[in-house]
């Protein structure tokens, strides 16, 4: 796992587990993408948005932020985990409403950038990325399940 790299982004903090560049370009609504008129590489999925609309042109993208309008609104994970297994390689940034609590099942789910509302400590972060070394069940990462390491 890469080492969380916070970047101040005027006034936002980014949080990122990625070694690349930053991708700074202005994401544009899915709408807009999807009617052709833009040639943006950024797409933003508001909540309720249909993650499936974007697999014919993932290879277009370098960004997907999706936005969580509140932290228990769980669609978000979902988008995430249908553009990781459709093979988007991507950024895939969480933003709005999301607390470092989340961040371990975000991460399962394919997320590898995450800009929160309130500033979230890099140490309380890392600590949270780490606090276990084994998954109970399969998902959009590489983790191998604690259950097939036993029986695999």
């Amino acid at each position: 796992m890469a080492d969380p790299d916070a970047t101040d982004t005027g006034g936002e903090t980014l949080l990122r587990l990625r070694t690349d560049e930053v991708h700074d370009e202005p994401a544009v609504t899915l709408d807009a993408f999807l009617d052709g008129q833009t040639n943006a590489t950024a797409v933003r999925l508001e909540a309720g948005d249909d993650a499936r609309a974007l697999l014919p042109r993932l290879g277009q993208l370098a960004l997907v932020e999706i936005s969580f309008p509140t932290f228990r609104d769980g669609r978000g994970y979902s988008s995430a985990r249908i553009l990781r297994e459709a093979g988007f390689a991507g950024e895939l940034r969480a933003a709005g409403d999301v607390l470092v609590d989340q961040l371990p099942h975000m991460r399962r789910c394919g997320f590898d950038s995450f800009a929160p509302q309130a500033p979230i400590d890099p140490d309380v972060l890392r600590a949270s990325l780490s606090r276990y070394d084994h998954h109970y069940q399969r998902a959009a990462d590489a983790a191998v399940p604690i259950w097939k390491l036993r029986h695999g």
